[in-house]
């Protein structure tokens, strides 16, 4: 089964402790050429008023990075650092815990990629379509702000290089952790609580939160949630792996606004009030327990029970093979 794949490995917990560590550095190495290209521009700008460019970097957050560059600029740049922390997540799996890559992705002896697309062609049709019933019914919310050769150059890198933000992250949470909490814990409930809470909480400072209101992280920790649920129950995250991406992407590709983590030259521009409430979260409700629904009869899971709540249990022979799942 999924999590018990760790056994394969080199799997005491203090690995997990030093390779998030290291994963976490090679993300931070990854950002250091955003910082230094929006510290030189600022710096360029305000040469002539050396008290007033500390100040603005003494003041640096989020929003002022989001606004010194160009949109698309920044969007590479922000993306770069998801390249280094893949890189070191592939060094921790060969060097800390001598795992192969394959093992913290699927059961499965191949990989997926009808899963990988099936989900993301659910989600991409449900964005596009709640997207474009967002401006026939409120039309006054949203602007269409296309500008093709700006959409171009963004098409190209959120195809390039989200599928790389989305997947790393599905690699730490829902595989990395979700095996090391789960070897931990001996359980599978806890390790599926755990991952979510954490990947919704690394979100608590997206501009998003501040500008909408923390009623958001309700999304946040039940997208989470529902991506933890899909790697358990379908002994794998290919499904993760399709929904977070073209969730990402698509939505990158359609809509923004001036208050989202990532800001770019999108089809329409939300100039709503951006406040949310209650009904704003309702989909996590109504709408993931649906996607479920259509996964479950699709791939016929079955054993709810014991792959969500069940305990998790070192092999006898350190050999899984008996564990793949069928194709």
């Amino acid at each position: 089964m999924f999590i018990e794949l760790a056994y394969k490995s080199l799997h005491n917990f203090w690995r997990y402790l030093l390779g998030s560590l290291l994963v976490i550095l090679a993300s931070t190495i990854g950002q250091i050429p955003l910082t230094v290209a929006v510290l030189f521009k600022m710096g360029l700008s305000k040469m002539d008023n050396p008290e007033e460019m500390q100040s603005s970097m003494e003041n640096l957050d989020q929003n002022t990075i989001m606004g010194v560059l160009d949109k698309n600029l920044t969007l590479f740049l922000i993306l770069i650092s998801f390249v280094f922390a893949l890189g070191g997540l592939l060094f921790v799996l060969k060097f800390i815990h001598q795992q192969r890559f394959k093992d913290i992705i699927t059961t499965r002896k191949q990989f997926d990629w009808g899963r990988v697309w099936f989900s993301f062609g659910m989600i991409a049709i449900y964005t596009v379509i709640t997207v474009l019933l967002s401006y026939f019914f409120a039309p006054e919310d949203m602007q269409v702000s296309f500008n093709l050769v700006p959409f171009l150059i963004l098409a190209v890198i959120a195809v390039l290089f989200i599928p790389i933000q989305t997947s790393v992250e599905e690699f730490v949470f829902r595989g990395y952790l979700m095996q090391g909490f789960g070897v931990l814990a001996k359980n599978r409930w806890f390790p599926l609580l755990l991952t979510s809470f954490i990947f919704g909480g690394l979100h608590y400072f997206n501009p998003e939160i501040s500008a909408m209101g923390d009623i958001v992280m309700v999304f946040y920790f039940g997208t989470g949630l529902i991506l933890g649920i899909m790697t358990l129950m379908d002994e794998g995250m290919e499904l993760a792996l399709g929904y977070h991406a073209a969730n990402n992407l698509i939505t990158a590709l359609l809509v923004t606004a001036d208050w989202t983590a990532f800001q770019t030259d999108s089809i329409f521009r939300d100039i709503s009030d951006p406040r949310a409430d209650i009904l704003d979260v309702l989909p996590v409700f109504i709408i993931y327990p649906i996607f479920l629904g259509i996964l479950a009869y699709k791939y016929k899971w079955t054993g709810w029970k014991e792959k969500l709540f069940g305990a998790v249990n070192e092999p006898e022979s350190p050999k899984l093979e008996d564990h793949f799942v069928a194709d």
